[in-house]
């Protein structure tokens, strides 16, 4: 199984040049994506079980989920400012 500083450090380092706070809270983890241009956050995901990242390929799959949703919602943002 993989350290959970090994951990941390792979999906802070996945994100970038998104600056990316991985925090360690009882036995979850805390994923905060956060724009590097304006500071503002950009997704929050709360509550992974590192349990279940035992593999590179679920590790893979987490950080594809992640930026697809920050994809989406970027997509909606831009919606949102054309129909203003």
């Amino acid at each position: 199984m993989i350290s959970i500083l090994e951990l941390r450090h792979i999906i802070e380092t996945a994100f970038l040049p998104t600056r990316c706070v991985c925090s360690i809270r009882y036995d979850s983890l805390n994923i905060q994506l956060i724009d590097p241009m304006t500071q503002q956050e950009l997704l929050t995901v709360a509550g992974v079980d590192p349990k279940t990242l035992g593999s590179s390929r679920a590790i893979a799959r987490l950080i594809a989920e992640i930026k697809e949703e920050v994809r989406l919602r970027g997509d909606a943002a831009l919606e949102e400012v054309g129909q203003a």
